[in-house]
């Protein structure tokens, strides 16, 4: 984690010191939920080890890929965690995962103490927006295939570990369209 945080910003030894002071520690077995939709989301995740997801669930159960959170990345229901609101996203374990998180309270004495660590909130946060996005657009213009080469380039760790199944709903498209597709390049 210190190390996501040196890319944005310098932190000397007594705010690392304070930083690492309110860090909880977990594991998540896989399908293990860190958060279930209707609960009150209220801790910020970053990810040592495995991966983890969001996703919403339609009226039909079909699953909706939010996001993928492999080894260094950061995960939270952002409306439900600022709002108090229930969540409308889930969060589970698509692999054996360790990670760690700030409680809320905690997080935000940490951004009060410490004017470095809010810089690279914002900071983090301005990069989550653009690439939500950049998605949103993606997803509005470019083809299936179009997608999965950006799903590709931004998840390259996750290609050959993720079931075809969870790729095609963060792309948005069946799991068959997504075989079929990717059968058809591999023949051209």
């Amino acid at each position: 984690m210190l190390n996501s945080i040196a890319k944005y910003v310098t932190l000397d030894e007594q705010e690392q010191e304070l930083l690492l002071s309110v860090v909880h520690h977990k594991k998540a077995k896989r399908k293990q939920f860190v958060l279930e939709e209707g609960d009150v989301s209220s801790k910020i995740i970053f990810v040592i080890s495995g991966c983890l997801r969001s996703y919403a669930v339609d009226k039909n159960g079909t699953e909706h890929v939010l996001q993928f959170a492999p080894t260094g990345w950061w995960i939270v229901d952002m409306r439900s965690y600022i709002t108090g609101e229930p969540a409308r996203l889930s969060i589970d374990a698509i692999e054996d995962t360790e990670y760690i998180f700030f409680n809320k309270t905690e997080f935000e004495e940490l951004n009060l103490k410490i004017p470095k660590f809010e810089r690279f909130n914002r900071l983090i946060g301005q990069n989550a927006i653009a690439t939500y996005q950049h998605r949103q657009v993606d997803n509005a213009i470019f083809a299936a295939m179009e997608r999965y080469a950006n799903f590709c380039q931004l998840y390259p760790s996750l290609i050959k570990s993720l079931p075809q199944k969870q790729v095609a709903s963060y792309i948005g498209v069946t799991p068959e369209f997504l075989s079929k597709m990717l059968n058809t390049q591999v023949v051209k």
